[in-house]
């Protein structure tokens, strides 16, 4: 909580009174002016507690009329009743008078903007602008001087615009010029300075008159009127970066003028201010939006200039404040977000704004101010100012003048004793072992307390008070001087600090001891004590710790450099020792002096440091290594989510179990960037809630390491954490909290309690345990962090406390303990827990039967949580309806379960109805659609609020049922009208026939075609004996064995059979068997018999009376779920009648397979693929056996080969396993994709090979698809005979046709490798095919060989050919046309005729004449005859040239694949 500390200037006069105050912008100092009757007014300059600077006093015999610090510097203006301006330096000390030009009081000094001239203006209207140096000295004539001839009153300096030559660079630089954007960067290099921003000086500024006028002076001296008012302006604000001037009147009218950049101004807005008039008002503009005016009212009037609303706000009686306070000043600090007002009582009220912009349209105006604790003064404060970086505060109470600083509150928790500071010098101190409050008032302001079973000292930096109780009051054991920052006590011993030691002090001074710290050491600036232990932290952050526990203090840790443990950190911010000394916690900051988010656990015995990372949750663990730097291991702590992010604020050892450590902790921001006392003061010091700052307790051990014990967010009464002391946590409480904890209503005046407690989780109930039982729950909230449940059951088995066991209890929800909570349970004695925990055990998720338990245990919140983490809806829905939150219920239903939402509905409707709040339950009846029933029942007592209720919904039920009830009330004519709004027809029939109105009731019943109607009526015509309007109505309402009924008895046989037709098989055999009794219309009892499903009697009937058409209309449904001597009945009959394929359809469904068959083959009927499939039995059938089944199949599929059906037949043959008969069909067949698909899928020799035989007859020569089947169904055939055969065949045909030896030779050489590695079954064969391949081989290659070696040796290839002719048999090898040929066309090239001619006569008489033009083209023929004279008249006539080989062959070349081996 923030405390504000009054210090009371030092006034050089008691009897002279305070009339102008001014801060320093920068520098707390306070100018202020006052005035004596006796010796006149003077100006004096105090620092900020309160203390009169020497040699600042300045004195004359008239009233001081205006102050103004300059804005930088330590130069004081003030303007005189006379006339007079006297410029002060503070830092030289120095008095400069301004030429005296002015002959009346100085109304305004203003400084411009970078303080280089000053503006001075005096009641006559006399404004001068003269310009100064460094020093406050005038620097020749005034720069300006202009006579307005009337009283001025204010004036306010105008930013200067922007040069030209800064707009042009500006768009330049967006337009992304880089050198633009350099220049606007002042880091850059070669731009060491500030852009120039417009003129230098910026001396336009406004002036207000007395007669309301506004004046505009611009820096060249040119003034022109900009606004005018009905009255003396009384307060004059600009915004500059809405460029508006506002002006509010001393009548409060308020205007809004917009300023061009020359200074004209536009009325934009003007509203009349509400507030009394007469009187001098304190206007406030805050954060360039806001408006605040006090005027001696009981309230701060606002208005929002931005959104045009206004609102007021007034102190709180509960603060303090008396009914008919008046507000007169008011002043708003931008740094610290707080707007102060003085009253006329001496109170100075404060609100602090709340985060974000004050135009913010999240929050209502008035509830973005939170009311702070006053500070009280004496007087009638007439004016108020905040000032100087440090915030502070000055107040004139017409008598004096008082600083007021902003100081955290002190307090302080030890050894059961607590203290908290509600002012500057009274403090509230709680003997809490005793159960004795204090009230301690001081006559110093405190600035530190500290507190011990034995006594109280606080101090204020200069003086320590030590006090010690004495009965019902505090007194005075001990004061000496001390300039100790920080303070600590011990038994009987003071621990103090100076300059690199610690003193050891009596009570009243003495030092006793000296804890000496070396330079590099620092100087103590921090000290803690818990248990027996002091622990000292140094400004150069260094730590060390002594044991107390003898005489003299020893030392227990030697001093530590936390830089060395902790790499990275700026300082220490506050340390604490846990209560045996082991242990030694520290917040740190960082090097900038910004907290840090880390708190430093140092283990005394192990020199190792364990880091908490409040930021992100983990635990870095760093062992100190020799030689070796450090070591360091992280995990996790911290497992929620919404606990990270957050910087440590204070921490605390609990006093004497040393493994529980607790800490407060705030959320990252702006607030948590503050340093640690200050950051303190704004969190805590708020009435709102404080959710924001959690508290975190741990247990820290050398097995375990660190461990969540607990986390809470801190209680809204309660300000800040003060300490731990198991089984309690101890808080500070807010002002104006009543204490509902330890305090009653006694009758006694007592000092408010400001101290509060909070049991720990484990500690419930159980706050006023004995030792043993606390050390047992101690240890059982440890092995419950640990996640050891067993451990801590056995901690507390022992302990036969309900409360322990209720804890224990609880616990086992958050562990989800099951088997525990049962024994918990047991020992509680709570037999309605255990039998729900029983029940809950058939739930199927963890998370519901733990819910069971929590409902059980009151832990409603727990319980909710645990059914939405489960997604157990059902059951949230319904402890919602237990816990009475209907509309939770509701929402729960709606959105995941809306299973059950007709059931929420309907019972929160029947809660609403025992409440009595009938129209809400009827809506509610009516969502859960149960109104129909539900809304009769409970209007029933209030029959016309029915009716109304009834003929509002127009709800067909609820006619009817209302209908119903006039019918029983003998209503008939009413419940007629409600019976036909229903369209309850069969309603109106029944009364209409009561009523004897019959006619009525037929036309009711025919238009609706309602059967109950119908039928009802029916039996009114029956009981008449009209039974042709009975047989019509029966048959109307469906009624047909009625119908047919009254048919039977009266003879209607035309109307029988189209009712039995009509109705069920039942009545249709009735009727059937009235037909053949009576012996008449047979074929009538046949159709009847056949449509009620008695094929045997209908065919037994047929054939008796020769009805052969009905016969083929019963044949047609059979099937062969039919009797089978039916079937072979009706299959006999329409063979009879030679209906073969009814017959065979008949002998199938009867599974006479071979019959159907033989009836085919002897009828010579075609089989058809739906007929086949008819008589192929499946696998699984008992029918026929499997070689039955199969010769059943193989038949089939021999009359398919007969009938030509291959395709099916193939089909047939594979079903029955004969899967070269099915080759053989489908080969008949010619199809040759199947043929191929066959043979692959089959993967058979015989197959392959008879596939491979089919492909070699088809144009195998133009399809190379065809080739490569071929080769490939002979090679998975081991035909490699046939194979090579393939392979020959393919030689031959490149020579016959593509003349391709090289290819050809290919083919050979594969076809002798198939040979030579096929399996003959005549060796001697084989021996000689192998021989004839390798001649032709031979041969091939020499004539290829030949013809490539001709280019390089014509006569060698030449000699070659000729002994080619010369081989025997090389016609079925090598075409001898092509030898000849060749060597034609050489001869020719050679020129040698002759030669030519000769090879080209015995071509002629080796080879037909009719195949020459195949070897020789005709043109080569020509040429030889011309070139010998030789005519060619005696030739036979010449074929066709053939093209060449080339010519022809255009398809791809063929590919020869080699053979594998088998």
């Amino acid at each position: 909580m923030a405390l504000y500390i009054d210090h009371l200037v030092e006034a050089p006069s008691s009897a002279s009174s305070p009339s102008h105050m001014d801060w320093h912008p920068i520098h707390p100092f306070l100018a202020v002016a006052t005035l004596s009757p006796s010796t006149g007014g003077s100006v004096d300059i105090y620092l900020e507690q309160g203390e009169r600077l020497p040699d600042t006093h300045m004195e004359r015999s008239c009233r001081v009329t205006s102050l103004c610090w300059h804005p930088t510097r330590l130069v004081l203006a003030t303007g005189w009743e006379t006339g007079e301006v006297i410029v002060f330096n503070k830092q030289d000390k120095e008095q400069h008078t301004v030429p005296a030009v002015h002959t009346t009081e100085v109304t305004i000094l203003t400084w411009s903007i970078n303080g280089n001239c000053l503006v001075s203006g005096d009641k006559l209207g006399a404004l001068l602008l003269w310009r100064l140096d460094q020093r406050g000295r005038v620097q020749g004539t005034p720069l300006l001087k202009h006579e307005y001839g009337k009283h001025l009153t204010h004036c306010i300096f105008r930013l200067p615009p922007p040069g030209e030559d800064l707009v042009q660079l500006a768009k330049a630089a967006v337009s992304g010029d880089e050198k633009a954007l350099d220049m606007f960067n002042w880091r850059k290099s070669g731009f060491g300075s500030f852009l120039k921003m417009g003129p230098q000086e910026g001396l336009s500024f406004f002036v207000s008159l007395m007669d309301g006028t506004v004046h505009y002076m611009d820096d060249k001296g040119k003034t022109i009127r900009v606004a005018s008012t009905d009255s003396p302006v009384q307060s004059l604000f600009y915004i500059e970066r809405r460029e508006a001037l506002v002006v509010v009147t001393e009548t409060l009218l308020l205007s809004l003028y917009t300023v061009t950049p020359d200074g004209q101004a536009k009325e934009v807005m003007k509203v009349k201010l509400s507030g009394k008039t007469g009187r001098q008002a304190d206007v406030a503009l805050i954060e360039d939006s806001l408006l605040v005016t006090a005027i001696g009212e009981t309230v701060l009037r606002f208005w929002d200039l931005e959104r045009g609303e206004n609102y007021i706000l007034s102190p709180d009686v509960k603060f303090g404040f008396e009914k008919g306070e008046n507000i007169n000043c008011v002043s708003y600090c931008r740094g610290k977000g707080i707007l102060a007002a003085g009253t006329d009582r001496g109170r100075i009220s404060m609100w602090r704004k709340a985060p974000g912009p004050l135009s913010s349209l999240g929050a209502e105006g008035k509830d973005r101010w939170i009311l702070q604790t006053p500070t009280e003064l004496e007087g009638n404060i007439t004016q108020i100012k905040w000032g100087s970086r440090k915030s502070l505060l000055a107040v004139n109470s017409v008598s004096a003048v008082v600083i007021l600083s902003e100081q955290a509150m002190a307090a302080h928790f030890h050894q059961q004793v607590a203290a908290v500071q509600l002012s500057s010098s009274t403090l509230h101190v709680d003997f809490l072992a005793a159960g004795t409050p204090y009230s301690l008032r001081t006559d110093m302001h405190v600035s530190g307390v500290f507190v011990t079973k034995d006594a109280v000292a606080v101090w204020n930096g200069k003086q320590v008070v030590i006090f010690e109780p004495s009965g019902t009051t505090l007194r005075s054991a001990g004061t000496f001087l001390c300039e100790s920052p920080v303070l600590a006590m011990h038994e009987d011993s003071v621990y103090t600090v100076e300059p690199n030691r610690v003193q050891v002090r009596t009570w009243q001074g003495t030092v006793k001891q000296l804890l000496l710290f070396s330079e590099a050491e620092g100087s103590p600036c921090l000290l803690d004590i818990c248990g027996n232990f002091l622990v000292v932290g140094t400004d150069l952050a260094h730590f060390k710790s002594f044991d107390l526990s003898r005489r003299e203090a020893k030392v227990h840790c030697s001093c530590k450099n936390l830089a060395e443990l902790v790499p990275g950190v700026g300082g220490i911010a506050s340390l604490r020792c846990n209560a045996n000394g082991s242990k030694i916690t520290l917040l740190v900051t960082k090097a900038d002096n910004s907290p840090d988010s880390r708190i430093c656990f140092y283990d005394v015995e192990m020199d190792t440091v364990t880091i908490l990372d409040l930021q992100t949750g983990q635990v870095d663990q760093r062992e100190m290594l020799s030689f070796t730097g450090q070591e360091a291991r992280r995990s996790s702590v911290l497992a929620d989510g919404s606990l990270v992010n957050h910087i440590p604020m204070s921490h605390f050892w609990d006093q004497t179990e040393p493994r529980l450590f607790v800490c407060e902790a705030v959320p990252e921001g702006p607030e948590a960037q503050l340093p640690v006392v200050e950051r303190q003061t704004h969190t805590n010091e708020d009435t709102g809630p404080t959710a924001d700052v959690t508290v975190l307790s741990f247990f820290v051990s050398e097995e375990h390491g660190l461990l969540l014990q607990d986390s809470f967010p801190q209680p809204p009464a309660f300000q800040a954490l003060l300490g731990i002391q198991v089984p309690h946590y101890y808080f500070s409480k807010k002002p104006g909290e009543a204490d509902r904890e330890d305090c009653g209503d006694t009758g006694q005046h007592q000092p408010p309690q400001m101290v509060g407690r909070r049991p720990l989780r484990d500690f419930v109930g159980l706050e006023d345990c004995d030792r043993p039982t606390r050390d047992a729950m101690l240890n059982f909230s440890f092995f419950v962090a640990v996640g050891d449940m067993d451990e801590a059951f056995k901690s507390i088995k022992l302990i036969k406390s309900e409360a322990v066991w209720e804890n224990m209890a609880r616990m086992c929800v958050k562990t989800q303990r099951l088997d525990v909570a049962r024994v918990c349970l047991g020992n509680m004695g709570h037999a309605r827990g255990a039998r729900a925990l029983r029940e809950a055990e058939q739930e199927p998720e963890l998370e519901a039967r733990v819910a069971a338990l929590a409902v059980q245990l009151g832990m409603l919140e727990d319980a909710e949580r645990l059914y939405k983490k489960c997604q157990r809806y059902d059951l949230l829905n319904k402890f919602h309806q237990a816990a009475g939150q209907w509309q939770k219920a509701m929402e729960v239903a709606e959105q995941h379960d809306r299973v059950h939402l007709r059931t929420t509905y309907y019972n929160y409707a029947k809660h609403l109805e025992a409440s009595a709040d009938c129209s809400l339950a009827l809506s509610y009846y009516e969502k859960s659609d149960t109104h129909r029933f539900e809304a009769p029942r409970m209007l029933a007592e209030d029959l016309q609020t029915l009716e109304r209720y009834i003929n509002q919904m127009r709800d067909k039920t609820l006619w009817r049922w209302w209908a119903q009830y006039l019918e029983s009330q003998a209503e008939l004519e009413a419940a007629l009208r409600y019976y036909e709004l229903a369209q309850d027809y069969f309603s109106l029939v029944r009364i209409h026939c009561f009523q004897g109105n019959t006619q009525k009731a037929a036309e009711i019943a025919n238009e609706t075609g309602n059967w109950a109607a119908s039928y009802h009526l029916a039996r009114q015509y029956e009981s008449q004996e009209e039974v042709q309007q009975a047989v019509h109505f029966y048959t109307r309402a469906q009624a047909f064995n009625n119908a047919i009924r009254l048919c039977k008895e009266n003879g209607l046989d035309d109307q029988l059979m189209n009712l039995a037709l009509l109705s069920s098989p039942e009545d249709m055999i009735e009727a059937a068997r009235y037909y053949e009794e009576k012996g008449e219309q047979m074929d009538r009892a046949v159709m009847l018999y056949h449509k009620a499903g008695h094929f045997s009697k209908a065919l037994e009937l047929a054939f008796a009376t020769q009805q052969f058409t009905a016969l083929q209309l019963i044949a047609e449904d059979l099937n062969e779920k039919s009797d089978p001597a039916l079937l072979a009945r009706c299959s006999d009959f329409f063979t009879e009648h030679n209906q073969y394929e009814k017959a065979v359809e008949l002998l199938l469904a009867a599974k006479k397979y071979h019959e159907a068959l033989q009836l085919c083959l002897q009828q010579n009927m075609t089989i058809t693929e739906d007929m086949a499939e008819k008589m192929t039995v499946s696998k699984d059938s008992k029918d026929l056996s499997e070689e039955e089944r199969r010769d059943l199949l193989e038949q089939i599929a021999n009359c398919c080969m007969r009938q030509g059906n291959y395709h099916l037949a193939t089909k047939k043959y594979t079903q029955a396993g004969n899967k070269v008969k099915a080759m053989r069909a489908l080969l008949k067949s010619g199809d040759t994709e199947k043929i191929v698909f066959f043979a692959g899928v089959s993967r058979q020799k015989e197959l392959y090979i008879m596939a491979a035989n089919y492909l070699q007859s088809l144009d195998w020569r133009k399809e190379p698809e065809i080739m490569k089947n071929i080769i490939s169904f002979y090679t998975k055939g081991r035909a490699l005979d046939l194979l090579a055969g393939f392979y020959d065949a393919c030689a031959q045909v490149e020579i016959d046709e593509y003349q391709n030896y090289d290819k050809a030779h290919g083919a050979l050489t594969e076809a002798y490798k198939c040979l030579a590695k096929a399996k003959a079954k005549n060796p001697l064969d084989q021996e000689a095919k192998l021989a004839q391949l390798q001649s032709k081989m031979t041969l091939v290659k020499r004539f290829t060989q030949a013809r490539r070696t001709y280019t390089e040796d014509p006569k060698e290839a030449v000699r070659e050919c000729e002994l080619l002719l010369e081989e025997p048999g090389l016609g079925s090898t090598i075409r001898v046309g092509d030898i000849y040929g060749f060597l034609v066309e050489h001869f020719l090239q050679l020129g040698e005729h002759q030669a030519a001619y000769k090879y080209l006569e015995e071509m002629r008489k080796r080879i037909p004449a009719a195949n020459m033009s195949y070897y020789v083209s005709q043109h080569i023929v020509n040429a030889i005859h011309q070139g010998l004279g030789i005519p060619l008249a005696h030739l036979g006539p010449e074929c066709a040239l053939r093209n060449s080989a080339e010519d022809i062959r255009d398809g791809p070349e063929d590919v020869l694949e080699e053979v594998d081996e088998p």
